[in-house]
């Protein structure tokens, strides 16, 4: 099959949808089939306002369209509903193709977070982006129901794995910091609410691993925490053992796959009880979620990081590819397809 992947969120990028987007096309192609990825980097770009890392295609449609029918895709993937998710979805409504999409952010809670738009706004302009679409792919059950009530249809299940390999539990990075070592991954930005965990009355150190556009605020704000910037690979890897607990602060994330990262190296996780954590944490096995992440923190050290290991082996990325494949919709060659329609919703 030949699959046509549209993503705003791409390399350079440094999220969980470029790392699950990457991880899922390695695991298609061992399959035997071919993907083709259209981002960013394809196009004329500017910075997002408000998180520079993130580029935003200038104008895409004309190439999208282009670059879609010299692929000759069998099945067609929207992965975000930026400029060129926008303009693959009008491509493939014009075309009469069907085409799947996927709800890997919460964006009106980020925006909300930012500017403050009410969420319904934001949330009413992504059920119609996402009303054609045969199949809207979601990471957790629990994510699932809550945009069901929101009026989305048409979701299926898509899970997300963990390289149990590069993640493992083995030696520390070399560091003095004292014990214990709390510790946050990920993007460093408002919606994280990095800042209430670092609020936090807890003993020993406070380690952010990430960057993003809180980083140097957040800093000037808690200059007894320690900011590495971002890691990657054995590095990243390095760190998630050298922490005591794994401290996830957000309320808005949909899968968090920081989560997984952190329990295949044998550190616990301490989160809220909010979607992402709850599909994903174990609670009292795997990590401690908790209204209060004081309470949920100190009690995660007593967790035994080989249970804490074990119950992320029950996650891989060859099942989570499974379902991708599982949930596209494939249609008859481009060449085939039937005339334009006039009206595109």
């Amino acid at each position: 099959m030949r699959i046509l992947l549209a993503t705003d969120a791409w390399t350079p990028q440094v999220n969980g949808v470029v790392m699950t987007l990457r991880n899922t096309i390695r695991g298609v192609e061992r399959a035997g089939h071919v993907v083709e990825t259209i981002g960013p980097d394809r196009f004329h770009s500017i910075a997002c306002p408000t998180y520079p890392e993130i580029r935003l295609a200038l104008r895409p449609y004309g190439r999208v369209s282009d670059l879609v029918r010299r692929f000759v895709p069998n099945a067609v993937h929207i992965a975000t509903e930026g400029p060129i998710g926008l303009a693959a979805r009008k491509f493939c409504l014009r075309e009469q193709l069907p085409f799947t999409t996927a709800y890997h952010t919460r964006f009106p809670e980020y925006v909300h977070a930012r500017i403050r738009m009410p969420v319904r706004v934001t949330y009413a302009w992504l059920r119609r982006f996402h009303g054609p679409a045969k199949a809207v792919m979601v990471a957790t059950r629990a994510l699932q129901a809550d945009l069901e009530r929101r009026g989305f249809r048409n979701l299926v299940h898509w899970s997300r794995g963990v390289d149990t390999g590069l993640f493992r539990p083995g030696p520390p990075v070399a560091a003095t910091w004292k014990r214990p070592v709390f510790m946050y991954v990920g993007r460093v930005a408002v919606e994280k609410n990095i800042e209430g965990f670092l609020a936090l009355d807890l003993p020993g150190t406070k380690v952010v691993v990430g960057d993003g556009p809180q980083r140097e605020w957040l800093q000037r704000r808690f200059p007894a925490a320690v900011f590495t910037g971002a890691r990657l690979g054995e590095a990243l890897a390095a760190h998630y053992r050298s922490a005591d607990v794994l401290v996830f602060p957000s309320r808005t994330d949909t899968f968090g796959l920081v989560l997984l990262e952190a329990m295949a190296s044998g550190t616990p996780v301490a989160a809220y009880p909010v979607t992402g954590p709850i599909d994903v944490v174990t609670h009292g096995q795997s990590g401690i979620l908790d209204d209060d992440l004081r309470v949920a923190a100190l009690a995660a050290l007593d967790l035994n990081r080989g249970s804490v290991r074990e119950q992320a082996l029950r996650f891989s990325w060859e099942r989570a590819t499974a379902q991708f494949l599982d949930s596209l919709h494939p249609m008859e060659p481009l060449n085939k397809s039937r005339a334009t329609c006039s009206e595109v919703p």
